[in-house]
């Protein structure tokens, strides 16, 4: 292959900057500003007094060990101070008793209800691990590819040209020294993708579309062997909800959607399946991971492993990751949701001051309690006490 000169080099360079500076003027506002933290009491976080933290200090002890590493001027993120800030609560999380967890928490940190302007309230919806059967040989029921990250897949973090940019990331690939869009769901169905690898093939297209959604999962192959399959990349395509298709189609009602409901209309009607999944242009690329601890999650966004039902996803535009939040909103069947969890990951459809999306893990419970989670309710953020000091 030969390298690119110099001056195609900078010529592709301010062709990215310009990328940047075009997205700054299209892209939508940010939500930063709407932010309101208020300093609450832990007696006002709904359900505290008998809550069980174990699984959330579990978490935060992981998410401390990347802080522990971190430089102590490193910024945590949004209004989360720096490592430093966080060096005092981690040691103390280090040695903390699980059965001590509520009262580590009580001692280290300072509760604030977070608002998106002066709206408390928000939306919670779940994700879980996908199970997929698949094989390393394109063979009989086995034929719709996963794939890794193509060769030609370029990844910009605006953030790095525009600190306003923080957290806003595009994807395309070069054609005749320009950046242009990748193709989309549709246009990778139709022609295949020969400049990725094929990590293996499923026996199952619709299947395979919710590993998407979910952003990672586990394969079994055909000889037996087991697999995580974990998120690597994406093509930068808008994410469209399919289920606000099914809807706008009049295919499903709006009540009562939910995985469960539109899996099984992607079932009832493979004619028309392919189109509707298609209607999401965002399309996933993975990697393959020894499956490790099989009670615990992939890797997520922080670079830690996540924790089922004490892991969540939060908009990092907004938000740091690794921090304690606590939630308090309805589990689907209608029972009262009131835990507390540790900001590990991100996803695409995760965006909003008071909006987070819960990890339930692995298997059938998981998967439904994910695909039926979607209810309002109200999230504080924990902040070391200092860090909690110094905000307006």
């Amino acid at each position: 292959m030969k390298r690119r000169g110099p001056v195609a080099a900078l010529f592709f360079i301010a062709l990215v900057l310009l990328a940047a500076a075009l997205w700054r003027l299209i892209r939508p506002a940010p939500q930063t500003g709407a932010l309101h933290l208020t300093r609450v009491h832990f007696s006002d976080l709904p359900g505290w007094a008998t809550v069980e933290p174990r699984g959330a200090l579990e978490a935060f002890q992981r998410s401390c060990g990347l802080l522990a590493a971190a430089p102590p001027s490193t910024p945590v993120g949004g209004y989360g101070g720096t490592a430093a800030d966080w060096a005092s609560v981690c040691n103390a999380a280090r040695t903390a008793d699980g059965n001590a967890a509520r009262d580590f928490f009580e001692q280290s940190f300072q509760p604030l209800l977070v608002s998106g302007g002066d709206k408390p309230d928000g939306l919670f919806t779940g994700y879980y691990e996908p199970e997929l059967h698949g094989s390393l040989a394109r063979h009989g029921r086995y034929q719709t590819p996963v794939y890794g990250v193509p060769g030609d897949l370029i990844s910009v973090d605006l953030g790095a040209f525009r600190t306003s940019l923080k957290g806003e990331h595009i994807s395309g690939r070069v054609e005749r020294h320009r950046l242009v869009p990748y193709p989309s769901r549709a246009e990778i169905d139709d022609g295949g993708l020969p400049q990725a690898p094929a990590l293996f093939y499923a026996d199952d297209p619709v299947a395979v579309f919710f590993l998407h959604i979910q952003g990672s999962g586990r394969v079994v192959f055909d000889d037996g062997t087991r697999e995580r399959v974990a998120y690597a990349a994406e093509n930068g395509r808008p994410y469209t909800p399919i289920g606000r298709t099914l809807i706008a189609q009049n295919a499903l009602p709006k009540d009562g959607m939910s995985l469960q409901v539109i899996r099984a209309w992607l079932i009832a009607h493979p004619q028309k399946a392919r189109a509707i999944m298609e209607s999401d242009e965002s399309f996933i690329f993975f990697k393959l991971s020894p499956l490790g601890d099989p009670a615990l999650g992939a890797v997520g966004a922080q670079g830690v492993v996540l924790t089922p039902q004490a892991s969540i996803a939060i908009d990092p535009r907004i938000h740091p990751l690794g921090v304690p939040f606590f939630l308090a909103t309805t589990a689907p069947g209608g029972s009262r949701l009131e835990r507390l969890f540790v900001a590990q990951d991100v996803g695409g459809a995760i965006r909003g001051a008071v909006r987070a999306d819960i990890f339930f893990g692995f298997g059938r419970k998981a998967e439904e309690l994910a695909g039926g989670m979607k209810a309002t309710g109200r999230m504080y953020v924990l902040l070391p006490k200092p860090v909690a000091e110094r905000l307006p």
